[in-house]
């Protein structure tokens, strides 16, 4: 996964050559959007190898803020609505649950040409988990997980202040899944890719 970001970022890189500024500091982008979410097929096992654990895909709204601290570079901020997981234990749906996965990261873009501007970022992600409800021991609870975060996009402009863009996340998040009466059951890996589309205001 890591590697597949790896070379859409070098492709971006190659696309930029010595093209000019793509934004310039002071600017601020504000979007608009929406997020997929399909965690990776292996989400790991739990309780000793006993369950092998499956996370569904959701999608949701999203929402991001980016501030330009220097000609091309920018801080961006993601939000979203809650997105709602289906968890299945050995191919049977035992669980759901509601995340939230903001994430900070630091960006630079590049001006392709009039139209296209290319993107790399990475960053840290938090998610917090919620309204767990399962079929198991009715009370399992997973925790909330820090990660590294990964990204890369590109920027079709409409107007001197609008674009379309249209972007991939990896997130590493890692919850540790726990019950009051079973007690620690392991680690849920769900390592995401996010697929995004939003349209974006320029400021």
């Amino acid at each position: 996964m890591k590697t597949s970001l790896l070379a859409i970022a070098l492709t971006a890189t190659a696309l930029a050559g010595s093209a000019a500024d793509a934004q310039s500091k002071g600017d601020w982008t504000f979007g608009l959007g929406l997020g997929y979410v399909s965690p990776k097929s292996d989400n790991g096992t739990l309780a000793g190898g006993a369950y092998k654990t499956s996370v569904g895909d959701n999608a949701r709204p999203t929402i991001t803020f980016e501030y330009f601290f220097a000609d091309n570079w920018g801080v961006e901020v993601l939000g979203a609505l809650p997105f709602k997981h289906n968890i299945a234990l050995n191919g049977t749906k035992s669980a759901d649950t509601l995340l939230l996965p903001p994430t900070v990261s630091v960006q630079y873009h590049f001006q392709a040409n009039d139209k296209l501007s290319p993107f790399v970022g990475a960053g840290l992600n938090y998610t917090t988990f919620w309204d767990t409800d399962d079929s198991v021991s009715g009370d399992i609870k997973l925790e909330d997980s820090w990660g590294l975060a990964l990204h890369a996009g590109l920027d079709y402009a409409l107007t001197d202040h609008s674009a379309i863009r249209t972007d991939v996340r990896w997130i590493d998040i890692d919850t540790k899944v726990k019950s009051d009466s079973l007690g620690d059951l392991g680690t849920a890996h769900i390592d995401p890719w996010v697929f995004g589309v939003s349209y974006i205001w320029k400021f």
